[in-house]
């Protein structure tokens, strides 16, 4: 494990000083989030590399969609439970923590969304995303139409399909990376 002040196993320091608008975005996270996320600092290496991070997060996490803040983070969630990544699951359990108020939906989407009672639509929604995930040639159409029984729309499906590809791509880089949790997260929303 690295140590605490290091954010990867990698020797990558941020860029000193950062231009202007990545101190003035790392000033609202701290407003806002009361931290940097060290997956920010992480990529501040390369302030190109940043900002298309940032730009995508922000449009799959963030933006106008059919699914909730909560269920994005909840597919954020199953999809690194599912590939075992240390930042995600501790950073985006804390968010599902956060959002629903529910110290255990959070626990549970860690360690076995399954374990705890869901809504019909929460089921089928993270079946597909435990499949696209674990085995993502074997999707087909009962698949989709599942989601769209449990009245989810073709574009909520593209946002499904779009935030568990994501995650899949970060939890690798987070693992290649060992990449380092903040330890604000571990009590959050308790």
């Amino acid at each position: 494990m690295t140590q605490d002040s290091q954010v990867t196993a990698l020797d990558l320091p941020m860029v000193d000083p950062l231009p202007e608008a990545t101190a003035r975005y790392f000033g609202i996270c701290e407003e806002k989030l009361g931290l940097v996320p060290n997956v920010l600092k992480a990529y501040a290496f390369d302030i190109a590399k940043l900002d298309a991070f940032t730009a995508i997060y922000n449009d799959l996490m963030l933006a106008d969609s059919g699914l909730s803040k909560l269920e994005r983070e909840m597919i954020a969630v199953v999809v690194s439970s599912i590939n075992r990544c240390w930042y995600c699951q501790v950073a985006h359990g804390a968010a599902v923590r956060a959002l629903s108020g529910d110290p255990k939906l959070g626990e549970a989407m860690v360690m076995n969304w399954r374990a705890i009672p869901l809504s019909s639509r929460h089921v089928a929604m993270l079946d597909f995303v435990t499949k696209l995930t674990e085995a993502p040639a074997k999707i087909v159409e009962a698949d989709r139409a599942a989601l769209r029984d449990a009245g989810f729309t073709d574009r909520d499906i593209w946002d499904i399909g779009a935030v568990t590809g994501f995650f899949n791509m970060t939890n690798r880089l987070a693992s290649a990376t060992e990449m380092q949790p903040n330890d604000e997260y571990h009590g959050q929303a308790r």
